[in-house]
């Protein structure tokens, strides 16, 4: 059986919930906690972009400890806290492994292909790769398996698995093929809207379910991905080739996150279906207001 989040986590969410239900209007209530459950669902990348901001302005070249160096320890520290805190389970922290070694092939490839690179030194490099890079990745699986727990997501309908893994296989292939093959990019997003076009997320931010298509999600999460990569570009952490430093990244990139989205999603569902299918949410009752809160 996978463990459960800690208690003190489940407590410290449903908290805030009952406190937002109480004193503001339920508009405002919903968008508040979907703010900060959506903060809380991204907790590891937050941690990740904000070591490489305060990083890039407190560091000295002629410090003992590489900067990326100290960006590995920090995201194997972060890792391990969350795991001893119960932040997220075991079966998160599988999903997080495998984005760890698919991220880390990715990186190797892209660098030695001249697509980006990363110009500071450091000890835990391979192949010109920094050991943090993984963490990166793996900050996406983290998100991922957060998001649907936090917001007791549902994915219906959902297309046949089996189509869902070659479009995934599809999608990751055609990030190195491309170098050699003809770019099948614009194939793979008809192939995701014609798979995906139907389904809904479904989420809860406190009572009621709500739903989005799952095409506008992946958009939305692939824009907020595209942001953080600018953050990480803007630091000269990696630089893609012929950018200069703080030059924003292209919006040719966010498509790219776009179609990775899809591989990330069904990596997550590799490790745990149990989103996929069947039906919405049910409504939650809401709690009483306590008497000092009425009206």
């Amino acid at each position: 059986m996978t463990p459960s989040p800690a208690p003190g986590t489940r407590n410290l969410e449903r908290r805030l919930g009952d406190w937002a239900r109480a004193r503001l209007p339920h508009a405002l209530a919903e968008f508040v906690m979907f703010v900060l459950k959506q903060g809380w669902a991204c907790l590891f990348g937050g941690l990740m972009l904000a070591a490489i901001i305060a990083s890039h302005l407190i560091w000295q070249p002629g410090w003992t400890l590489h900067r990326y160096d100290a960006l590995f320890l920090f995201a194997i520290a972060t890792q391990a806290l969350f795991l001893w805190k119960k932040l997220e389970t075991w079966e998160e922290a599988r999903v997080i492994l495998l984005f760890h070694l698919t991220g880390t092939a990715m990186e190797w490839f892209k660098v030695s292909a001249g697509s980006w690179g990363y110009p500071e030194p450091a000890l835990f490099k391979v192949m010109g790769v920094p050991l943090f890079s993984g963490f990166m990745y793996a900050a996406v699986g983290s998100y991922i398996a957060r998001v649907i727990r936090i917001f007791d997501m549902r994915f219906t309908p959902y297309p046949p698995f089996a189509f869902t893994v070659l479009l995934a296989v599809a999608i990751y292939g055609n990030f190195f093929a491309h170098h050699f093959l003809p770019d099948i990019r614009l194939l793979l997003f008809a192939a995701t809207l014609v798979l995906f076009a139907r389904t809904r997320v479904w989420f809860r931010v406190t009572d009621h379910p709500l739903w989005m298509p799952m095409p506008l999600a992946a958009f939305l999460a692939s824009l907020a991905l595209w942001i953080a990569e600018n953050v990480g570009t803007a630091t000269g952490t990696w630089l893609y080739s012929g950018q200069l430093p703080g030059q924003m990244v292209g919006l040719g990139k966010l498509g790219s996150w776009y179609l990775l989205l899809y591989v990330s999603f069904v990596t997550v569902t590799l490790v745990s279906r149990a989103a996929l299918g069947g039906a919405a949410p049910a409504v939650r009752s809401a709690p009483q207001r306590p008497a000092r809160d009425r009206g």
